[in-house]
């Protein structure tokens, strides 16, 4: 009896355990990722990696679910037919009813996956691969550090410390560039960017299929941004326990949200992660790329399919316009563009017009309403040309306004546009005068601020107005502040005259600067004193992009870079490309030279290692829009005209006697 009873609880054990084993709950990545910071902060670092990459691995599977699930659920009770108040309702209750047990059965109650914005935050920045790729460091597991480094950097380009840390990794035995891969590429992005580079080489076939594979991963991951965005809305400033509409209002003001979300996705595919801005005319320009690629590999037929498609987002574009024509005349027939993308605008037109009449009929603050944008959205405000024409830009610069001043390269030498090198700007003497301003006033200039350069040199400087009132308190001669502000004025001048600006052009930002070599520290380096980087936006270089947002200074237009010494080893001045590492041009610095340029994504720059000696130089940025002008050149002006002011009343109250 004994025997039978322990035989049948030991089924019982594991008929009990087979149960709980099936129905077995993902774990919530909210919690998963606190055990890994507490784990971090122990120094457990096996733990780390354990719960990071198991907190990523659920935030991915409840990702997931949420767009099966809601596909599923939505093919099985489809809202396409015309329904009745209660089929509509019905349909309703039975896709939520779904849901529910869709997303059960995958990852458990809903209730255990709702996180706050804060770890949603984190998740979407990629914070747990910066803990991943230390941990990975302190357990040399080098391949996998410089994985995670590499994918949180893609969201985050301006993080100084890991700019630093990847320039380590590639110094590193053991450590590859196919190490460098980003865990969280999307799909459809990822096929672009390669299709980009085999065509640059001149590989249309190759590219054509990324392209081609690019478009339906477009198409799959547009399905799925859709699908996400009919999860719970929320409603900025309007309390439902005293929400006193109507049910088909309060229907209306949810659907309207969801379209406004679904309407976003333009945006949101266009965009890489941790960007503000999205790519310009990223969708149509997969049917540009095509139509070109299938003319180069005489595949005119679809070439004239992708022109036509292209067509579509850009009504009478005037290169593809004539490329039609070209190609309608060598095949003898026309065509169509594309279904899929018929399909794609046309649903995008039904949902502006909802969202007119459902915004004009909810009560949310405006800028909350859907924006008033068209299916064109993403149109390019630059293009470029990729048909058989070629646009060339010659720009021959305007007036140096001294005479002293002489023109050495322009943009056509220096392999660019919109920039130029200067010499004579200032003498020999003026050179050394500023060179000893920095000697005499400690600091950086950078006002707290963390500086962008390297620990292998030391950096100070000043900025204009700090320089004056050293010189009013006698603490540098004021005969050499002045001389600063002045000289700053003069660069400014030149540069506003040479490229020829239609509106006077305002300081932003003035430093005087001196880097110097530290002793000690020079053998086997590998980083630059400067990263390559663009003045007033974020360089991208794996989207081959520069995105205009903070923490950018977007407002600066212009820039320039007034050298006041030569006799250092290393510290040359380098234009690259957007990649940040093929080199275009390089300018040895050198007592009264100049190098300006526009402070665009157009020209990427850095400065090379100075390995011996001290490199100083009069570094200014300016700005078209005077509401960003530097605040402490306007005091600075101030103090200018307050001295001048003096030396007049100095000089009409002079004693007639003291004359003699």
């Amino acid at each position: 009896m004994d025997v039978n009873f322990v035989q049948i609880g030991g089924v019982l054990t594991i008929i009990i355990h087979t149960v709980l084993l099936s129905s077995a709950t993902l774990e919530p990545y909210d919690l998963l990722y606190h055990n890994g910071i507490e784990a971090f902060s122990r120094g457990d670092y096996t733990n780390v990696v354990r719960y990071m990459e198991k907190a990523l691995r659920s935030f991915s599977e409840v990702h997931e679910t949420k767009i099966r699930c809601r596909l599923k659920c939505k093919d099985q009770h489809s809202l396409d037919r015309f329904l009745t108040d209660l089929q509509l309702f019905d349909v309703i209750l039975r896709r939520a009813a779904c849901l529910n047990d869709c997303t059960e059965r995958k990852i458990g109650p809903q209730s255990m996956h709702k996180v706050t914005e804060e770890v949603t935050q984190d998740f979407n920045r990629r914070v747990p691969y910066n803990y991943l790729q230390l941990a990975y460091q302190k357990l040399k597991q080098l391949d996998k550090a410089a994985a995670a480094a590499h994918t949180y950097f893609q969201a985050n380009p301006e993080h100084v410390e890991m700019i630093q840390d990847l320039e380590q990794y590639k110094a590193l035995e053991g450590v590859e560039e196919r190490h460098f891969i980003n865990r969280e590429a999307r799909p459809h992005q990822k096929a672009f960017s390669a299709g980009a580079k085999l065509y640059d080489k001149g590989e249309y076939g190759h590219a054509a299929v990324l392209f081609e594979e690019a478009l339906a991963g477009y198409y799959q991951a547009d399905m799925k941004c859709r699908a996400l965005c009919e999860g719970p809305q929320h409603f900025e400033e309007q309390d439902h326990t005293l929400y006193r509409y109507s049910l088909y209002e309060l229907i209306s003001d949810h659907y309207t949200q969801i379209l406004h979300c679904q309407h976003e996705c333009i945006r949101d595919l266009a965009t890489r992660p941790g960007r503000l801005s999205p790519m310009e005319n990223y969708l149509p320009l997969h049917y540009d790329y095509l139509q070109f690629a299938y003319f180069q590999e005489n595949k005119l037929e679809e070439a004239l399919v992708c022109a036509l498609t292209y067509l579509l987002f850009h009504e009478g574009e005037e290169f593809m316009t004539e490329n039609v024509e070209y190609y309608t005349e060598i095949l003898g027939s026309g065509g169509q563009p594309r279904q899929e993308a018929v399909q794609y605008l046309k649903r995008h037109k039904q949902e502006l017009e909802l969202l007119l009449i459902g915004t004009s009929n909810m009560g949310l603050p405006l800028e909350h309403r859907a924006p008033d944008r068209t299916v064109n959205s993403v149109r390019a405000c630059v293009w470029v040309c990729v048909c058989v024409c070629v646009f060339v830009c010659v720009f021959t610069g305007g007036p140096l306004l001294y005479d002293s001043v002489r023109l050495v390269l322009n943009s056509g030498a220096l392999n660019g546009t919109q920039r130029a090198v200067f010499d004579d700007v200032i003498s020999e003497d003026q050179c050394s005068e500023l060179q000893h301003l920095t000697a005499t006033i400690a600091g950086d200039g950078y006002r707290g601020k963390m500086s962008p350069h390297t620990p292998n040199e030391k950096f100070e400087g000043t900025t204009v107005l700090k320089t004056l009132q050293y010189g009013y308190e006698g603490r540098v001669p004021l005969g050499s502040a002045r001389l600063f502000y002045d000289i700053s004025e003069k660069a400014r001048q030149i540069i506003e005259s040479y490229f020829m600006l239609s509106s006077t052009l305002h300081f932003s930002y003035t430093h005087l600067v001196c880097r110097t070599a530290i002793p000690g520290q020079q053998e086997l380096r590998n980083d630059l004193s400067h990263p390559i980087h663009a003045d007033n936006c974020l360089l991208d270089p794996e989207a081959n992009e520069c995105w205009k947002e903070p923490p950018a200074y977007t407002y600066r237009d212009y820039s320039a870079l007034l050298y006041l010494n030569g006799d250092f080893d290393g510290g040359e001045f380098i234009f690259t490309e957007m990649d940040a590492k093929t080199v275009k041009a390089s300018v040895k610095p050198r007592c009264g030279r100049m190098v300006g340029f526009s402070s665009g994504g157009e020209n990427p720059h850095g400065v090379r290692a100075v390995t011996r000696g001290q490199r100083c130089a009069l570094a200014m940025w300016f700005t078209l829009d005077p509401l960003y002008r530097e605040l402490e050149r306007l005091q600075a002006d101030e103090v200018i005209q307050a001295l001048q002011n003096q030396l007049h009343w100095a000089q009409d109250h002079i004693n007639p006697k003291d004359e003699l």
